[in-house]
C-alpha cells in the first residue's frame, strides 16, 4: 500500500453536494491542511434540491482558512466538463460519489443510471488516464451482491447476478476500474456501501421517508412482511471509512510478464450488525418520539402497513468488514440508536 499525505494536494470530489459527498468534504476541512477541494455536483431534481442546496450552504460557511474550496455546477457524463476541470486542476486524489442512487427508480427511469453511473464513471477514468493521479477512490454499492444467500457479504463472494440495473451500473463500475488499473497503472479503491443514513441524509431512504409519511399522517410500508435485515452504517463511519482508505492507495507493482499488477481494491464498509426492519422501525419510532418529531399520543399501529418484497430489493445485506479493519485498522462503530437520535435532532431543527 503507498501512504498519501492529504495535505496541500488537490483533490476532486463528484457529488459533493450530495449525502455522502458533502459529509466528506466537512471532514477534509477539518482534517488537512492547504488542501485544494474541488466539487462537483449537477444537482439534480431526484429528490428535493432544497436538501443539497442546504448542504452546499453549510460548506461555504464550514471552509476554513487554508483551504481552497470551489464548487462547479456540472455533470460528470459531460466528457468536456470532466476533461477541462483534469487539465486545469491536475488533481491528485480524486473520490467519485457523483452517481445516480435507488435500487426501485432504476426500473422507473435506467436511462439516468446508464448516463451517470456508466458514463459519468468512464468519463472520470479516462481523465485520470490522460491526467496521472495518486488514487481513484469510487462508490459501488452492498447491492452488488443481489441476491446472494451466503452472509456476511464478503468482497471475496462472487457478483455476477445483479437483481436490479443500479446494481448492475455499480458492478460494472469495479470491472471498468480493474480495466483502467491493469491497463494504465491507475491506482483505484472501491467502496461498497451499506445502507447509509443519518442527519440531511436522502428522502427516498427509507429512516427519511418514513418519517416524512408519518408526519403527515401517511401509511408506511414495511416490505417483506418486516421479514429483511438491513446492515445500517451512520454517514459518520461512512465518511470515516473514505478518508482512511484516500490515504492508502493500492500499490503499483510489476508482475511476472513485465506488465503491472493491477493496483486495484475493493471493500465492504457496513456496520456487520444487520437490523431487522422492524426493529429499524421500533427504534425510529421511539427517537421521532423523543426529540418531539411526532406527539407522544401519536398512533403508529394505524399507521403501519407489512408488505410484500419490492422488484429489485433483496432480504438482506450483511457486511464482512474484516477486509477494511485488516488493512485499515477500522470497524463501522456507532449503533443504530445513536444514528437515528442524530437524525431525528436533526429533523426536528430543520423542519420545525
Amino acid at each position: 500500500m503507498e501512504r498519501i499525505n492529504l495535505d496541500n494536494k488537490t483533490v476532486l470530489v463528484t457529488g459533493g453536494a450530495g449525502f455522502i459527498g458533502s459529509n466528506l468534504i466537512k471532514r477534509l476541512f477539518v482534517d488537512t491542511k492547504g488542501t485544494t477541494i474541488i466539487n462537483i455536483d449537477n444537482c439534480n431534481a431526484y429528490y428535493d434540491v432544497s436538501l443539497k442546496e442546504y448542504r452546499l450552504k453549510e460548506l461555504e460557511a464550514l471552509k476554513p482558512d487554508g483551504i481552497n474550496y470551489e464548487f462547479i455546477k456540472g455533470d460528470i457524463a459531460d466528457k468536456a466538463t470532466i476533461d477541462g476541470l483534469f487539465e486545469k486542476y491536475h488533481f491528485d486524489v480524486v473520490v467519485n460519489l457523483a452517481a445516480q442512487a435507488g435500487v426501485r427508480y432504476s426500473i422507473e427511469n435506467p436511462d439516468a443510471y446508464i448516463l451517470s453511473n456508466m458514463m459519468g464513471f468512464y468519463n472520470i477514468l479516462e481523465a485520470c488516464r490522460h491526467n496521472p493521479v495518486e488514487h481513484l477512490v469510487y462508490a459501488s454499492s452492498s447491492s452488488v451482491y443481489g441476491g446472494n444467500k451466503k452472509v456476511p457479504f464478503s468482497v471475496d463472494d462472487r457478483v455476477d447476478n445483479p437483481v436490479s440495473l443500479y446494481a448492475a451500473t455499480k458492478k460494472s463500475n469495479e470491472l471498468f476500474a480493474h480495466c483502467y488499473s491493469k491497463l494504465y497503472n491507475i491506482p483505484t479503491t472501491g467502496l461498497r456501501f451499506f445502507t447509509v443514513y443519518g442527519p440531511a441524509g436522502r428522502p427516498d431512504m427509507a429512516y427519511f421517508g418514513f418519517t416524512n409519511k408519518l408526519l403527515a399522517g401517511k401509511t408506511i410500508q414495511i416490505f417483506n412482511y418486516g421479514n429483511c435485515r438491513r446492515d445500517f452504517t451512520y454517514v459518520d463511519d461512512i465518511v470515516e471509512g473514505i478518508v482512511r482508505v484516500m490515504r492508502g492507495a493500492p500499490s503499483r507493482q510489476t508482475g511476472e510478464d513485465g506488465l503491472p499488477v493491477p493496483p486495484y481494491a475493493v471493500y465492504n464498509i457496513g456496520g456487520g450488525q444487520p437490523e431487522n426492519l422492524l426493529d429499524f422501525v421500533q427504534i425510529l419510532q421511539e427517537e421521532l418520539l423523543r426529540a418531539g418529531v411526532l406527539p407522544a399520543d401519536y398512533d403508529f399501529e394505524a399507521h403501519k402497513e407489512l408488505v410484500p418484497m419490492q422488484p429489485g430489493d433483496v432480504p438482506t445485506t450483511y457486511a464482512d468488514a474484516s477486509a477494511l479493519e485488516r488493512d485499515f485498522g477500522f470497524t463501522p462503530k456507532i449503533t443504530l440508536r445513536e444514528g437515528l437520535r442524530k437524525f431525528a435532532e436533526w429533523y426536528k431543527a430543520y423542519y420545525g
